[in-house]
């Protein structure tokens, strides 16, 4: 990514494309992307390359956040058929036989300890991922920027060159 700003800042866009050439990562291929449309709008290029590469990082946080929601309240289901299911026997055999109704409800607990574990365990990755999602969204958006400022400084260093060179031609003619 530093080679690439250094590389800009000279101009050289033809060695960028060839250093970078397979590069696999993501704020490359934007800054890549960014280069490739500079004449153009380079910010909006690199805008829509950001855009498509955190869709790709976070294409899987829709499932792992239906697990978290989901996982208890299946699990608070379980539990609430399992004490219906208690007390249906509790009213067909009386209070005769509690170890089959404590039994029932234990068992029905187990099902919101699932729920729950299962809930906890698929937190952490999603919480990770979203970390990292985030934290690209920032790296994206600095070194993004970054090009943007080193573009302008190279084209207004070539409109000063310019004026200069125009100057000069100007004294030579009189």
């Amino acid at each position: 990514m530093f080679q690439v700003l250094d590389l800009a800042e000279k101009g050289l866009w033809d060695e960028i494309r060839r250093v970078t050439r397979g590069s696999k990562n993501f704020i490359v291929k934007i800054l890549i992307n960014g280069i490739l449309h500079r004449d153009y709008s380079m910010s909006m290029a690199m805008e829509s390359a950001a855009s498509d590469e955190l869709q790709k990082m976070r294409r899987f946080m829709g499932v792992l956040e239906t697990i978290i929601t989901v996982a208890p309240l299946m699990g608070i289901l379980g539990t609430v058929v399992g004490i219906i299911h208690s007390f249906d026997m509790l009213g067909s055999s009386g209070i005769g036989d509690p170890q089959a109704v404590t039994g029932g409800i234990a068992q029905a607990l187990i099902t919101t300890a699932a729920g729950l574990s299962i809930s906890i365990l698929t937190l952490l990755p999603c919480n990770c991922f979203n970390a990292y999602a985030e934290s690209a969204a920032l790296d994206i958006e600095k070194y993004a920027t970054s090009l943007e400022i080193t573009y302008e400084k190279l084209m207004n260093g070539n409109k000063e060159a310019l004026a200069d060179e125009s100057k000069t031609r100007l004294q030579h003619q009189k």
